[in-house]
This record gives C-alpha cells, structure tokens and sequence, in this order.
C-alpha cells in the first residue's frame, strides 16, 4: 500500500546534527538585510566544511513580512557526500525543508491567509517558532520601526487587488548556484535569490556548475524571480578556497 515505504523507495534528506542542535537562535529573531542573512548562508558553508558533514555550501530560505523584515523559515548545507545523493545541494535541502514546513509543493502560491500554524513536524528537521512567527521583543519592534522610517528596507510588492496577500519568500545562497539548483529556484516558487560567491569561485577548485548562463538568470526574472548576486562575495569564495586545499570535489 502507499502507507508501507520499504527502504528502496523512500530517500532520507536530514541536516547534520549540528545544524538542528545550533540553530534554534536564527529562527527567532528578525533579519533586516541582505548582509545579515547572507552571512546566515556563509556561516553554514563554513560550518559544514569544520564538521565534516559536506560540501562547502550553504544556504537559507526567508519569509519577508509586511513590516520589511524578515524571518528564517529554512536552512540548508550541502549533503551529497554523507547521504550518497546528488540531488541533495545546500539549495535543494533548503528548498525541500522549507516546503515540508509550510506544506506546499510551491512557495509562490501561498497567501497569508493560509499560513500554517504549526512549528514544523515531528522529524527533527524543523524548529518550534512563536505562535506570530518570529521575534516580539520590544527592543526588536523598535528596530523595526526605526528602520521602516529610516527607508533603507526594501518592502515586499503588495497585490493591487484586495484579495489576501502572497507570501514572499527568499533564497539566499553562500554561491550562484548549479544548473540543477538554479532550475529549482524557478520550481520552488521563492520571488528572490541572492547569491554569494560566483561560478567561477566554484568552478576554479574544481566543481563543475552545469550549463549557467546569464540567460538562465534573465529567464528567472522574466518568470518574476528577483535575482541579486555577488553579495559579501570575498566572503564565501574564502570558504570554498579553504575546501579547495583539502576536500573532496564530488563532480559526476
């Protein structure tokens, strides 16, 4: 029956213990720029290459909210080696889990409305989060305030018409992503990707990236994917070069 799943047909995706055991601070509290939740991505990347639990990616997926902040809904490292899966790039974990959390096939097609309550599932993969979804300290609600008047936040779109908002979601990458991830930004329905270390960081320790070309980002944004790149670039290309000197390069 489709309830019975025999080890051959099922695939296990988990985050390495240290990732579940530390992160439970980044899920509550508000992001406010690129800079932040960017270097959210890299300290996974960096992270994963010290525990030895993969390669040197990382990435996250978060909601912003009205108010222009934002608030982490996924993480992601890269778990090819450990888990023998291919597939399973910082990119794609983050993408899965953030789905699984809000129950949707689709991050594009969800409406306020219909925002899940519940913290996560009883798998471990996902974190318990206050009933309003973040942070609600007043000190974080000041902040807020005052970086909403100050009119460096970007504000999500709002729908011209009255109906319920659509929830906008957002990729973060420690590295412009493959062609496999860069094709899962596009399924996966998030309105924004932001990328970290170039192609070429990757491509220079070895790894190979797949057909990616700048017409594969001008297709993203023709379909309403929001792409904005090299963000603390330096940054996260150290981290591969770190890996470069010693790991493995898993190509095909």
């Amino acid at each position: 029956s489709d309830t019975t799943i025999s080890v051959e047909g099922s695939v296990m995706v988990t985050l390495p213990t240290w990732a579940i055991a530390t992160s439970s601070s980044y899920f509550t509290r508000h992001y406010h720029t690129d800079l932040e939740m960017m270097s959210l991505a890299i300290h996974l990347s960096d992270r994963n290459i010290s525990e030895g639990t993969g390669g040197p990616f990382g990435a996250a997926i978060f909601e912003r909210h009205p108010g222009g902040y934002c608030t982490l809904v996924s993480i992601g490292v890269n778990r090819v080696v450990p888990l023998g899966n291919s597939t399973l790039h910082g990119e794609m974990v983050a993408i899965q889990l953030a789905q699984r959390k809000v129950g949707s096939y689709s991050l594009g097609n969800l409406c306020e409305d219909n925002a899940t309550s519940s913290g996560g599932h009883e798998d471990g993969l996902f974190y318990e989060e206050e009933e309003d979804g973040g942070t609600s300290s007043e000190a974080e609600k000041k902040d807020d305030d005052a970086l909403l008047a100050s009119g460096d936040v970007c504000l999500p779109a709002t729908n011209n018409d009255n109906g319920p908002r659509k929830r906008q979601f957002e990729l973060f990458t420690s590295c412009e992503p493959c062609a496999m991830c860069l094709g899962a930004t596009l399924w996966s329905g998030v309105h924004r990707i932001v990328c970290g270390a170039k192609k070429c960081h990757a491509q220079a320790i070895g790894f190979d990236e797949g057909p990616v070309f700048e017409a594969s980002y001008k297709h993203l944004e023709d379909c309403g994917v929001k792409v904005t790149r090299e963000v603390l670039s330096d940054e996260a290309a150290k981290v591969l070069r770190r890996y470069g000197s010693s790991g493995l390069i898993y190509n095909r």
